[in-house]
């Protein structure tokens, strides 16, 4: 882990600091993701079953859990685990729930209302990404908003062995349509729909390199579906000054580092010895992990910054835009009207990044990679769509026509006014 004092850098060296490792990609892999999606859009479960038989080592043609497979695999989950994830459950319902819209209704002129209505995606697809760490958590994040928003329709896909603890957290949220598909295929069966898979609206959940690129792929198709945000490596900044103690930090750093050798993590601190109290934790407390080596890969990656003030910090972090903006300092709170982009914001030393992962009841699903500047944390929103109202009474329309004639004549569209004048000549008893 490197450490830099800003002032000591240029502008270029700035802006290189702050910039994210790339991701290597000579194009075989859109390559092989684009021909992964035309093979299953053009073929169904015949190229489904394929790409599960190479990749996933499907040994059969049999990816929907039944109902008593449901049961057994939820019947399987330890007891403690399940009221860890029925608490976390809780607490995000909690949260997403506060977020139903009320409808709005405005009269902007006399005999003129306008109204915006909210009605729920109808079919939605999650992503929840398996192997060496099924994120159980990921399927609370990704579902509840589904179930409250009132989709009609939600699949769940997920590589197999999809785990026990991923099946019964979908099954607290009413999710019984699992597919245990990964990967590109399970995004472009989603997108598309197969002979088993049914097609989707929109679709949810991190994953690997070749799920981004699938998902970034389908949504730019007409034919296939919307998705919920642009993704990239996991990453984390923290806020840090005299009075942050450097374990905690550490901890926070390594929370993100072990999630991939791609993750980065970052560290601002006004204290000049603060990055090497952090970086000895961070050595110490690495050798306990069971992912030691990726998360060593990943710090290979990151940087402690040294700023002469809090102000300074704030003004990189939003340079930044982490996905994870952890503040550590006295006064946190007296920083959040300087801190605009960041996915989600980690106030006081209590409050690990862990805790908004798994159960504080906000939502994981982060936007990566510099997004934060233009994109939001996953929210009960992205589940529903607006739709507005309209309504012009006989006043109304008399007291809009002359502002809408004008605009119509400006812009050379007679129908347009037309609609209009025929109207109104009705009106003035002209006709």
């Amino acid at each position: 882990m490197r450490i830099v004092n800003w002032k000591d850098l240029n502008a270029g060296e700035r802006a290189d600091i702050l910039t994210r490792p790339a991701t290597s990609d000579d194009g075989s892999k859109a390559r092989l993701v684009a021909d992964i999606i035309s093979n299953i859009r053009n073929r169904g479960d015949e190229a489904l079953f394929e790409y599960s038989r190479k990749f996933d080592r499907l040994e059969a043609d049999h990816i929907k859990l039944t109902e008593e497979e449901i049961s057994s695999a939820c019947a399987r989950v330890d007891e403690e685990l399940k009221t860890a994830l029925q608490n976390a459950y809780q607490n995000l319902h909690k949260f997403h729930e506060a977020q139903v819209p009320a409808p709005i209704e405005v009269t902007t002129r006399p005999g003129v209302t306008c109204e915006l209505h909210t009605h729920p995606i109808e079919s939605v697809g999650l992503y929840v990404p398996g192997g060496s760490a099924p994120l159980v958590s990921t399927v609370l994040m990704l579902a509840v908003p589904a179930q409250i928003a009132g989709c009609s329709k939600v699949i769940l896909c997920s590589p197999p062995p999809v785990s026990d603890a991923i099946v019964y957290a979908a099954s607290l949220c009413g999710v019984t349509d699992i597919y245990t598909v990964g990967g590109a295929q399970a995004i472009a069966a989603m997108a598309y729909g197969t002979e088993t898979v049914p097609k989707v609206f929109k679709i949810f959940g991190p994953g690997n390199s070749f799920v981004t690129e699938a998902k970034k792929q389908v949504s730019a198709d007409f034919r296939g579906a919307a998705i919920d945000m642009p993704a990239g490596p996991s990453e984390v900044l923290v806020i840090a000054d005299d009075t942050a103690n450097p374990a905690f930090a550490a901890s926070d750093l390594l929370s993100q580092a072990e999630h991939g050798p791609d993750s980065q993590v970052v560290l601002l601190s006004t204290n000049p010895n603060y990055g090497s109290e952090v970086v000895a934790e961070v050595e110490k407390q690495v050798q306990e992990l069971s992912r030691k080596d990726i998360a060593t890969k990943a710090l290979d990656k990151s940087i402690a910054i040294v700023c002469e003030t809090l102000e300074e910090a704030c003004e990189i972090s939003n340079i930044y835009a982490p996905e994870h903006l952890i503040v550590e300092t006295a006064e946190p709170r007296k920083l959040l009207p300087y801190l605009r982009n960041a996915g989600s914001i980690f106030i006081g030393s209590w409050t690990p990044e862990s805790v908004g992962d798994y159960a504080s009841g906000t939502n994981h699903t982060l936007p990566t990679y510099g997004y934060a500047k233009t994109c939001s944390s996953l929210g009960l929103a992205d589940y529903l769509r607006r739709y507005t109202v309209q309504e012009a009474t006989r006043e109304g329309l008399t007291n809009l026509s002359r502002t809408v004639e004008l605009m119509a004549d400006a812009e050379g569209l007679t129908a347009h006014k037309r609609a209009v004048t025929i109207r109104m000549d009705i009106i003035n008893g002209k006709k």
